[in-house]
């Protein structure tokens, strides 16, 4: 299997020196899941072209500074992109803004949250269990999560499996075709994470930087997440 990771946004310029762009921390967490998966790259932040999407094996949509309701000129292509992935039954794996556009493009609603910026470890019930998902399946989920928008109307189509109080909807298994996506980031190696944290603190604040960083010491399950994200492309591989 091919996964074709469709490249959104780019590390924050204070760190590019010294982590991996995007796509590479997704090859790494797949390759620790499942080392026979391939990935491709499509970087429509350096101006590349969407393929057609019945031609892939299966797609993920990376995390961005960007925003749905941003002009810029690769969201509506991207937006129309998922809609035909779906028609298509091609697997679609969102991830951040991914899980956010995602939202937006199959019928769900996208804005920034009034509740501000979610940072830190984030821990979301697991409120159903997907038949994809290997068994048993966890009661929560606890991953790094930077972001200020959010889903805040459930697409027509979606099934939500895990949620918080803060998140209602971190997690979507979408119904009659393959797709699934998260608000927290899987790909997120706790140093990366204490690093953004640290790059946006002018942003966040020094109190909430310093207990998004802090909160990284509790138990993670990014692992567990990519290992629900590979189970997920293998259960709908050449569907």
């Amino acid at each position: 299997m091919k996964l074709t990771i469709i490249e959104t946004g780019q590390v924050h310029a204070a760190l590019r020196d010294q982590f991996p762009e995007y796509p590479e921390m997704f090859r790494r967490m797949v390759a620790g899941a499942d080392g026979a998966i391939t990935c491709e790259t499509v970087s429509l932040v350096k101006g590349e072209t969407l393929p057609d999407p019945a031609t892939l094996d299966a797609v993920l949509y990376t995390g961005s500074p960007a925003s749905v309701y941003d002009p810029e000129p690769w969201i509506a292509p991207l937006m129309d992109f998922i809609a035909a992935a779906a028609a298509a039954r091609t697997p679609q794996v969102g991830i951040c803004f991914g899980h956010q556009i995602m939202g937006e493009a199959l019928g769900g609603k996208v804005v920034k949250s009034d509740k501000g910026w979610g940072v830190g470890r984030h821990t979301y019930e697991v409120v159903q269990c997907p038949d994809w998902s290997p068994s048993p399946c966890p009661p929560t989920l606890s991953v790094a999560v930077s972001h200020q928008d959010q889903v805040v109307r459930c697409p027509p189509s979606a099934t939500v499996i895990a949620a918080s109080e803060f998140t209602p909807f971190a997690g979507l298994d979408y119904q009659g075709f393959p797709a699934i996506s998260f608000q927290c980031h899987p790909e997120f190696e706790p140093d990366f994470a204490a690093a953004l944290y640290g790059a946006r603190r002018t942003a966040l604040g020094k109190q909430q930087a310093d207990a998004a960083v802090s909160s990284l010491a509790g138990g993670c399950d990014r692992r567990l997440l990519a290992r629900w994200i590979v189970s997920f492309l293998r259960a709908n591989a050449g569907n």
